[in-house]
């Protein structure tokens, strides 16, 4: 289980799609910014989201924001940018296993 697999050390930017944030700002109250920062910050967490990868490969990441916000992001890659599809706060189960697995 990558920490911080090398796929992401090949992205160059963050592509924020405004529809994504908007609703994510709505929802789960999440900025642009807070949510470019985890994955600025270690630990990050990165898994492959089987489940969701029947049209394009996805991931799921577990990490933090800078102001030591947890968060579970769904984001895909395409052409070395960073695509965030969804961003919420991890729940109670998701924390645990973030926790359990960084150290």
């Amino acid at each position: 289980m990558p920490l911080y697999p090398k796929i992401l050390s090949r992205c160059i930017i963050l592509k924020a799609m405004k529809s994504v944030f908007k609703k994510n700002k709505i929802k789960h109250k999440v900025e642009v910014k807070e949510a470019e920062s985890v994955f600025f910050n270690r630990p990050l967490i990165v898994l492959d989201d089987k489940r969701h990868s029947q049209k394009e490969k996805r991931y799921i990441a577990f990490g933090k924001t800078n102001k030591n916000r947890v968060l579970i992001a769904a984001f895909t890659i395409r052409k070395n940018k960073i695509r965030i599809i969804s961003i919420r706060d991890q729940n109670k189960k998701e924390r645990r296993f973030y926790y359990e697995t960084k150290n």
